[in-house]
């Protein structure tokens, strides 16, 4: 795999005008009680139109409906300050797909900085949204009936920042969103730093969401979530996650940790992803995905740890838009990661967890997967343990070697680690790839199950060394179907299957 060149720009703006403008002298109050949208974007404005400075918002809780920022402006929220999103849906504008707190369109050199917090008050909020569906004043078509929850495009964001450059958030604390907490879509040049998340406050409560953005850098962040924590997304056709740079964040989420996709329709190129801490996840660690046509290739994942998770690695290759391209995915390295996968759901102390899955499983191994005639390619998997719970049981669910032709192909299916209900293998699942590099693999089973090891279907140029399987008393480690090209170390352990 290609080494990343990146230059990241590394946002040190010095603004224009060095002046700070501080809301309390545009009439805000900080009671909590006062709604202070007028007075907050007058600050923002002054500042904007005299070159650029900082807008001051001092220790106290600012009540305010959506604000939006402007070129050259600092919005610094002080120790002890709090902007504090309005309960009343009537408070918040959309700007482009739908409604947010603080929100920039087409600006440059913005950014939001401080010790304080950013408060959406998000549960509140959307369940103010629901009685008013009860009521009738929201429509029925606005709705969702089978999660019973308001439709995610009326649940404002904390921050939506759209085809903006040079973005800085700094040190802030997010908290509460009634939707996604933080999106930066089709932006340039953009720093996260250091910046700590708490939404458990409702439904897709993702954490960071990085859609067709170029220069990233996301560092020292921590990021609890009731959804994905770290997300790339490609919503549009002809646009790039590209130059993407991750470090040194914690993750904790009751969905996926580090994610690609769901949507994926243009795609993701050159993304470092490294010295990640992951717990109490209840889907994937690490989940790479290319579904809506677009291209994934040259990722490195390096330095994961991930404890009390639903799964470890799940990679991804589809074709949800049935009328369109099927997507690539390849070049992509994941090294020196060690994952400990729950056998109880991992998200047991959330207030919003993960939806229960609607039918009877074991726990899901890790799984590599393309789609017939369309391959996931070139995948190096290097320096990583999993240690697993076992206890497969094969009188809860049950899927025989001998019926993996019957395993679903679910080709236009939301991509999940569990999209393919009851998998043949404990540890490694992996069909229709071409050029898979496993070296140094440690996999443990904790408690005997029913299944084995790994199952390879439909792979070819498959290299193995130095994989090393514990708790495991079945003989036949590698399961190979319809496999060509592969070079095992431990030929003794394969069971090849016509």
């Amino acid at each position: 795999m290609r080494l990343l060149q990146i230059c990241f720009f590394i946002f040190t703006q010095t603004f224009l005008c060095a002046q700070d403008f501080n809301i309390l002298d545009y009439g805000a109050k900080a009671d909590g009680e006062t709604l202070n949208t007028t007075f907050i974007q007058a600050t923002i404005d002054a500042a904007n139109e005299n070159g650029g400075g900082r807008v001051i918002v001092p220790k106290g809780r600012f009540l305010s409906g959506t604000i939006l920022m402007k070129s050259n402006v600092e919005l610094h929220v002080e120790k002890e300050g709090v902007l504090l999103g309005s309960t009343r849906p009537e408070h918040y504008l959309k700007l482009n797909r739908w409604k947010g707190f603080v929100m920039a369109d087409g600006q440059e050199n913005i950014a939001i900085t401080g010790k304080g917090e950013i408060d959406g008050q998000g549960r509140k909020l959307a369940l103010h949204l629901d009685s008013l569906f009860y009521v009738g004043i929201i429509d029925s078509l606005h709705y969702n009936f089978v999660e019973m929850r308001p439709k995610y495009y009326l649940r404002p964001q904390l921050i939506e920042f759209v085809n903006c450059k040079n973005i800085d958030i700094k040190d802030v604390t997010l908290k509460n969103a009634a939707c996604w907490v933080q999106t930066h879509d089709k932006c340039e040049n953009i720093v996260i730093d250091n910046v700590t998340t708490i939404s458990d406050a409702y439904w897709n409560n993702d954490g960071i969401d990085i859609s067709d953005c170029k220069n990233v850098r996301i560092t020292n962040c921590f990021v609890n979530s009731a959804d994905d924590g770290i997300c790339l997304k490609s919503h549009k056709e002809g646009y790039l996650c590209e130059d993407i740079y991750i470090e040194n964040c914690t993750v904790r989420s009751s969905a996926s940790a580090v994610k690609f996709g769901t949507r994926s329709h243009g795609g993701f190129k050159n993304v470092v992803i490294k010295n990640i801490k992951v717990y109490d996840t209840f889907r994937s660690a690490i989940a790479i995905e290319s579904v809506d046509g677009g291209v994934l290739e040259n990722v490195l994942v390096e330095n994961i740890e991930a404890t009390n998770t639903g799964n470890a690695i799940f990679i991804r290759l589809g074709k949800r838009n049935k009328k369109g391209d099927v997507g690539t995915l390849k070049n992509v390295t994941l090294k020196n990661i060690k994952v400990d996968v729950a056998y109880e759901r991992p998200d047991y102390k959330y207030e919003i967890r993960g939806p229960a899955l609607p039918f009877f499983h074991n726990t899901f191994p890790s799984s590599i997967v393309g789609i017939p005639g369309y391959k996931v390619e070139n995948v190096t998997l290097e320096n990583i343990e999993i240690n697993y719970p076992g206890k497969g049981n094969d009188g809860l669910a049950y899927r025989p070697i001998s019926d993996l032709d019957r395993v679903p192909e679910n080709i236009n299916h939301y991509p999940e680690f569990s999209m393919f209900r009851e998998l043949p293998a404990w540890g490694f699942y992996v069909r229709h790839v071409d050029g898979l590099t496993m070296k140094n693999i440690k996999l443990n089973c904790a408690e005997p199950d029913y299944r084995p090891p790994i199952v390879f279907d439909d792979v070819q140029n498959l290299n193995i060394s130095s994989l090393k399987i514990e708790g495991e008393k079945k003989e036949k480690h590698y399961i190979l179907y319809k496999t060509e090209k592969a070079k095992i170390e431990n030929k003794e352990a394969i069971l090849k299957l016509n």
